[in-house]
Parts: C-alpha cells; structure tokens; sequence
C-alpha cells in the first residue's frame, strides 16, 4: 500500500476498498449519513442471485462504471438462454450454468474501461480471467468462494478485490 493510502481516511471506513471515491483527502472525514453506494450496487446483486436457476450456489453480478454512476449490465448464474432452468449436472464444477461475471460482462461495452464489479461470491479463476481482460479495476464481493485461486489471481493482475461485508446488518 502506497504511503498516501497509508494516510488517507476511508469513506465507508474499509480500508481495503482503495477505490478513489472511498478515499477522502484533507481530513474532511464527515459521518457516514447513508448507505455507501458499494453497498447499493451489492445489495443489487444479491438480489439478482435470488433468479439464478442453479442448484447449488446462486451469484448475481452488477457491472458499473468508474465513477460508480451508470450500471453497465447485470448477471446471474443459470443455463444458456431457451435451453432448461436447471444445471446440467449435480458435480460441483460441472453444472454446466454460465456465471453470472459471464452472463454480465458480455453485456457491457468493451470501449468502456475502469469498469468496477459487485458479485456476491468471489470469482473463480476463469471469470477472474475475463474481468481482467474486460478493464475491470476493482471487484467487490461479499463471500469467498470454495477456492480462493480467483482473488489471487485477480491481486496478481493489479485488479484490486474488496471482500465488503462491513454494512450487511446496517440500512435494513
């Protein structure tokens, strides 16, 4: 971590969140009066993952810009579009649904760069693939997934992941 990180104060007080609009400058630190908009667009993902048609693990995906102002496209994991609502498989790892980090980035345009990514569980490696060639800059979720090979990888390729579960209980 940079030194001016190091000394600069965090929006939503969640210091791994490095994303610029989380970081206040010049001790103007004011109270948190409503709900951090990472925790909006998390929140919308969770509720996307609630129309996944897989079996076992429902995510849902919500894509934003930079300045976290226009949703770019949403996802939620589940089979090809006209083929059955259900997965092809009960093999963990075989089911055959496309993820919801899939069924969103495809939809949402490669000119646009610095996108930012919410997904309620975190990525495996294939997806984290995808979001690091898509521009992606930051990835929030909100559970770790059975095999942490994805984040790792995503740190790795200086896309910044954020495991952001501070404000759960909180604007219920």
């Amino acid at each position: 971590m940079s030194k001016q990180l190091a000394e600069a104060s965090f929006k939503d007080g969640v210091p791994q969140n490095t994303h610029p609009l989380n970081i206040l400058r010049d001790g103007d630190g004011a109270d948190i009066h409503r709900i951090p908009l990472y925790e909006v667009y998390m929140r919308m993902a969770e509720e996307l993952a609630k129309r996944s048609t897989c079996s076992r693990l429902c995510v849902g995906t919500v894509v934003t810009d930079a300045t976290l102002e226009n949703v770019l496209a949403i996802g939620y994991n589940g089979n090809a579009r006209g083929l059955p609502n259900h997965c092809d498989s009960a093999v963990p790892g075989n089911c055959g649904c496309i993820h919801s980090e899939v069924n969103a980035l495809v939809k949402a345009s490669g000119s646009i760069k610095d996108k930012v990514v919410f997904i309620t569980n975190s990525p495996c490696v294939s997806c984290a693939k995808l979001m690091i060639n898509s521009g992606v800059t930051h990835v929030f979720f909100r559970e770790l997934y059975r095999d942490p090979s994805g984040i790792e990888l995503l740190a790795q390729a200086d896309v910044t992941p954020v495991e952001y579960n501070k404000w759960t209980d909180e604007w219920r």
